[in-house]
Order: C-alpha cells, then structure tokens, then sequence
C-alpha cells in the first residue's frame, strides 16, 4: 500500500544503546523544543507526546511541515557539520518526554555502536520514503487527494492492529498547512467526506472510517472500524 508511514524506531534498543550525552527533558504543551537559527549541537527523540515542525520564510510567512510522534527522532539534521543552525521549529503539541542526545555523543555511537548504527540508518531509510512520497502526492495530488492520504497517515490505516490515537489538537487549520490549502477548502472536503459517511466529527474528535481508504484507491467498502484521531 502506498501509504507507508515512517516506522516506529526499536525504543528499548536505543534507549540501552545510546546512553553517552543523553538527557531526558520534560516539554509542556506549546512550549518550544528549538526554534529556527538556533545552534544545531543535539538529536532528540520523543518518548511521550507529539511535536509539530515549522519553518518560518523571511517574509514571515509561517509553514507547518510535520508532526512527529512516540519513537521518531528529529533534529538529525546536526549530525551534517553544514547544518550549524536549526532550519525550523520545533513545539510541543501536549506535554513531551524528550530524550536529547549531545551531537559528539551521537555521532560516536554507531562507530562504537554496529547494531545502534543499522537501526539508526534503516530509521532515516525509512524516512527518507516518506519523504519522497510526501513530495510525490503534493506534485501529482489534488488538495482533496492530498488531505484524504494525510487522514489515512494520521489514523494508521497503514499499520495492523488497533489503532493509534492521535492527537487532538491537531485542527483543520494544521491539516490546512500540512496539504498546502486554505482551511476553508479543508473545512469543505471534511463535511463532503461527512456526508459520504467516510469520517465523523464532533468538536472533540474525528474518526476515520475504512470507506475512506477505498475512496483513495477507487473502491467502496463499506464503512467499518472507525479509527480515532
């Protein structure tokens, strides 16, 4: 299914692995973990919670390019000596746990490390993916497209077994943000899918329902197992 999302990193392995320069950090919601022209000198990794990232233009015109979750390192971008500053923000959605990893301690550790070193790379590997299938749906994809692939992302509809929670505060305006589209259009898309009997919400929660996933490939199940977001 082409809708592989970053898989979640081995969390005892690296926490037993990776002890040099490691630091836990407790983030409360909004609080900001870095911020864009920073000194780039740690990688973090979340144990609890959920963290945005945001780029800022030097219009001051404000972006959101992801949301990270339990299991998923960001910051990385440090261990590359051409990257001395933060190129975005990064905020805490709820309260976090943070693990952060000194930038010396983090590039030693493969090299002491080999089974921290595959895990490390498949980790980016994978993530790599993602990336490119996110460029991929922006440049051939409607909005509509695009903001039906982020919903199936959100509700895990591409992993087994119950569902993952996600995040409620995450709002149509983020979802506007995260599909390059105004949140009104979004607004549009999220009651025609209503209607359809693909979603449901209330101004608490969303659920995505397995009729959506065939809309995405042109089939029509049946609405079945609703998926929490």
């Amino acid at each position: 299914m082409p809708l592989a999302a970053t898989k979640v990193f081995e969390t005892n392995a690296f926490l037993v692995l990776a002890n040099a320069g490691k630091e836990n950090i407790t983030f409360e919601k909004n609080q900001k973990i870095f911020t864009q022209g920073d000194k780039a000198d740690a990688i973090f990794y979340i144990q609890k919670g959920m963290v945005k990232i945001t780029v800022l233009s030097d219009q001051g015109k404000e972006a959101m390019v992801g949301i990270l979750e339990v299991g998923q390192f960001f910051g990385e971008n440090c261990i590359d000596d051409d990257h001395e500053v933060r190129i975005s923000t990064t905020t805490a959605m709820d309260k976090c746990l943070i693990t952060s990893i000194a930038k010396a301690d983090m590039i030693a550790t493969p090299r002491n490390e080999p089974a921290f070193s595959r895990l490390f790379v498949a980790y980016l590997l994978n993530r790599n993916v993602r990336i490119e299938e996110d460029r991929i749906d922006q440049l051939l994809n409607s909005s509509e497209r695009r903001l039906v692939r982020l919903l199936l992302l959100l509700a895990d509809f591409d992993t087994a077994g119950s569902p993952a929670p996600i995040n409620p505060n995450i709002t149509q305006t983020m979802l506007a943000m995260m599909i390059g589209t105004t949140r009104s259009r979004v607004s549009c898309f999220m009651n025609k899918f209503r209607e359809r009997g693909f979603i449901s919400y209330d101004r608490y929660n969303l659920e995505v329902n397995t009729a959506l996933l065939g809309d995405a490939f042109g089939e029509n199940p049946q609405p079945d197992q609703p998926r929490q977001i």
